[in-house]
């Protein structure tokens, strides 16, 4: 799974320097060389980026390959739209027939990103959009690299909406990850996340 781009030094802990030198002149944001883009696929990486849903449409129209064809860093189209909380796109891509159940290079489907980021609105589209109820166990079960569920995910951001509809759809809060964690566990201790899903855990 990716991880959102930020400008430098906006946690305050940087330079001022680095932070001008970030933006151009009028104040745009520069483009992010380090981004693991092919040249054919640029266009649409960076409508997802953008959440600019018109210009990921018309990219889509252009692009011969399948939509569900890693365009950045391992990650789909659906992936970087749920990770930056882009609604709109998460949208049109689910109506142009998105794998749901895609992974990206770490084992993570789209569902662990939204989670992550705690978009609860995407987290419901995605799951309304499955429908059949063996397919979400599946995706609630679905884990990453490290063993982590889409509940691991928002346990850890500590995304409460999303932790209680993940939990009321059917996810488990017992099951760990390769570390042996359960979900709470990621959750720091005394946060209304961590005691919901002790809470949860204990029932």
């Amino acid at each position: 799974m990716a991880v959102p781009r930020r400008p430098i030094g906006v946690d305050g802990d940087d330079d001022g320097d680095e932070v001008a030198e970030f933006f151009e002149d009028d104040g745009d944001v520069l483009p992010d060389l380090d981004r693991d883009s092919p040249p054919h696929l640029r266009a649409l990486a960076d409508a997802a980026h953008r959440g600019d849903v018109e210009a990921l449409r018309l990219a889509i129209d252009g692009h011969s390959g399948s939509i569900d064809d890693p365009v950045e860093d391992g990650d789909a189209l659906l992936h970087l739209s749920c990770l930056y909380g882009h609604l709109p796109c998460v949208q049109l891509l689910l109506q142009r027939g998105a794998n749901l159940e895609i992974r990206d290079e770490e084992g993570a489907i789209p569902l662990h990103d939204a989670s992550a980021g705690g978009f609860t609105e995407i987290v419901q589209l995605i799951l309304d959009a499955v429908g059949n109820p063996d397919s979400i166990n599946r995706m609630l079960n679905t884990v990453d690299a490290e063993g982590d569920t889409p509940l691991h995910h928002a346990a850890r951001g500590e995304h409460l909406n999303v932790i209680q509809l993940l939990l009321a759809t059917g996810a488990s809060p017992k099951k760990t990850n390769i570390y042996g964690k359960i979900p709470a566990e990621l959750a720091d201790p005394g946060t209304e996340a961590r005691r919901f899903l002790e809470s949860a855990n204990d029932g």
